[in-house]
């Protein structure tokens, strides 16, 4: 008996910091899937075997003027955008769409409206935001949610998000990224005797990640430990500033910046540290957090965590048993945190300990996965 076929959906197939998508689609078991976007990259970082790039739609001006004048269809209809798709899904025997990010959704939701087959869409963190440049993205969004018979939402931030946009709590299914647990093993660490504390935080370089808070709070820290390193690793457009900033701060060669890591080269950076930094923040535009990866892939190594209460972060730490978690933008209260952490060492270890046993029992990807396929079958299972 042939599995079911899902057509996954990602405008962008995939960005460096996409990899909890990988994950999941290379992950799947009881479902076939293939791959539909615009754009290939990272072609050499994130194989796949089935992929198919949108084709283009045919041009024919007489009857993109008829739908767009007279019969007032969306941009999606008239530049033929629409027949396109439901061609390609039909000749490829697709049971359901699964498209990634809500404002992907947003674009297609035209064609999911007129598409006879199930589909979801999951929301990420930078998706619910409103968008100065497009003024109809909010109204449009909140449409589809209420049209869609599934949502789906990294986080419970992000579902209390969704609710407030409008979206029926019923329809909302939580589908947390997972991390592959045997590539990131617990490792245990020596208390640096010597005040060689070593931090690290690992994300995409923009402000939502309060990386400027990071190296405020690790100035403050280093004037106590002046044998300490922060490794800050990724990329993205804050970089210079961060470096500009670092330099202000006079922390010289205690912070480097060696850009964005591979799987085994992030395993041993988080073996190599001692304590995790990640303090997020809402941004003006209400760009908001799920739960990081990196943050579970350095829990699962046994890294205790120093963040803040923003997004789906509490989902992820517990307050004093993996973490410790500060007010967002309160940089002296992270600086604070590493000094309780350092002056403890029990609780330190004992922190360790449950990060890494925690990030095992909630965010193992063989379970998330599994669960994914669990909401797959409830979209095919008649009503």
């Amino acid at each position: 008996m042939s599995k079911p076929v899902v057509a996954s959906y990602c405008t962008t197939f995939l960005k460096p910091e996409m990899l909890h998508i990988y994950r999941q689609v290379t992950g799947l078991r009881d479902f076939e899937t293939f791959i539909v976007c615009k754009e290939r990259q990272c072609e050499d970082r994130y194989p796949f075997p089935d992929i198919e790039l949108a084709p283009a739609a045919r041009k024919n001006f007489l009857r993109r003027f008829w739908l767009k004048y007279v019969r007032r269809e969306p941009p999606i209809v008239y530049r033929g955008e629409y027949g396109v798709l439901a061609a390609l899904l039909e000749q490829r025997h697709t049971d359901l769409m699964h498209v990634y990010f809500g404002h992907t959704g947003v674009h297609l939701f035209p064609f999911l409206q007129r598409w006879p087959k199930p589909a979801v869409v999951s929301f990420h963190g930078m998706d619910v935001q409103p968008r100065a440049d497009q003024p109809d993205y909010l109204p449009t969004l909140r449409r589809m949610l209420q049209f869609l018979p599934m949502v789906m939402a990294r986080s419970e931030s992000l579902r209390v998000r969704l609710v407030d946009l409008g979206c029926d709590p019923a329809k909302i299914r939580l589908n947390r990224t997972g991390i592959p647990m045997a590539q990131f093993p617990f490792r245990e660490r020596p208390i640096p005797e010597d005040g060689s504390w070593h931090l690290v935080q690992a994300c995409r370089l923009i402000e939502k990640k309060g990386l400027d808070l990071t190296l405020k709070a690790f100035a403050d820290f280093q004037a106590r430990f002046p044998a300490a390193k922060l490794t800050i690793a990724g990329e993205g457009p804050l970089l210079e500033s961060l470096k500009e900033q670092a330099a202000a701060l006079a922390l010289g060669d205690s912070v480097s910046f060696p850009g964005f890591l591979s799987v085994p080269q992030l395993y041993s950076l988080y073996a190599s540290a001692h304590i995790f930094i990640h303090p997020s923040r809402l941004t003006e535009d209400q760009n908001q957090e799920g739960i990081p990866n990196s943050m579970i892939e350095a829990m699962a190594t046994g890294l205790p965590v120093v963040a803040t209460r923003h997004g789906g972060i509490p989902e992820a730490v517990t307050h004093g048993e993996t973490g410790l978690l500060a007010p967002e933008n309160d940089w002296p209260a992270l600086a604070g945190f590493l000094d309780r952490l350092t002056a403890a060492p029990h609780e330190w270890t004992t922190m360790s300990r449950a990060a890494a046993l925690s990030a095992r029992e909630n965010f193992d990807s063989a379970v998330q996965v599994a669960k994914l396929e669990g909401f797959y079958a409830e979209l095919l299972t008649p009503p």
